[in-house]
């Protein structure tokens, strides 16, 4: 599965270039432990396999009212499609760098939002995406596998060198198959930790990303959202 380079999805790098030095979240998130890591594909629940379409994916996005007060839409930043370079990581060079600098992937239906919280640095991204079980199930697997499969690498985007740290983390039972990661990204003297967690639930595929302690808030809200029934 391709990707291409832009500000959002999985590994997204190019986004927190501009981003200021890590920030503690300290509004009270509630942090539940993390379900043990599957060991094999969790059966689908009774999701219909049928794709949906980018404006059924739109709907179910969280908003506004959804994830509550001192939240605040993200301007969409332009793409960008600087040359990119991956050093110390074979499979994500296989991938090719645009797959370690994020970018919206390229499953035929899609939607996204993307917030800000408090005035802060932190933030949160949500994308739904949808497409058969097999070929969600395929390339996200893919990516997450090189991502976590490399402990420490570096990417080079636009000029400007990025050392990133990659961890594996239990990911939440739930849906029909899961992954979670936790990515910190260290460039200038500055740090940003991103946590980011995808579940497929039948033919749709949720990824919430952004400061830890967001994505633990609002996981379940989002995957309660996008896997409702109308």
């Amino acid at each position: 599965m391709r990707v291409r380079v832009a500000t959002t999805a999985l590994g997204i790098t190019a986004a927190l270039l501009a981003l200021p030095a890590c920030s503690t979240d300290t509004t009270g998130a509630k942090h539940q432990p993390p379900s043990p890591g599957r060991t094999g594909k969790p059966a689908d629940g009774v999701q219909k396999s049928a794709a949906l379409s980018s404006a059924a994916l739109e709907s179910r996005l969280l908003d506004q009212s959804d994830l509550g007060s001192g939240y605040l839409p993200k301007p969409e930043r332009p793409a960008q499609h600087d040359d990119v370079t991956v050093l110390g990581c074979p499979a994500l060079s296989e991938l090719g760098g645009d797959a370690a600098t994020g970018g919206t992937l390229t499953f035929p239906h899609k939607a996204k939002a993307d917030f800000t919280y408090g005035g802060s640095s932190s933030e949160i991204s949500e994308e739904l995406y949808s497409d058969s079980p097999k070929k969600l199930s395929d390339g996200v697997t893919r990516i997450f596998d090189a991502m976590t499969g490399c402990p420490t690498y570096q990417v080079v985007s636009g000029g400007t060198p990025v050392d990133v740290t990659s961890q594996k983390l239990p990911a939440p039972h739930a849906g029909g198959e899961q992954w979670s990661q936790l990515l910190t990204f260290s460039t200038g003297g500055q740090s940003t930790v991103v946590k980011q967690t995808a579940i497929r639930d039948g033919s749709l595929l949720l990824i919430v990303s952004g400061s830890p302690a967001l994505v633990d808030r609002h996981l379940d809200k989002a995957l309660a959202k996008a896997t409702a029934t109308t």
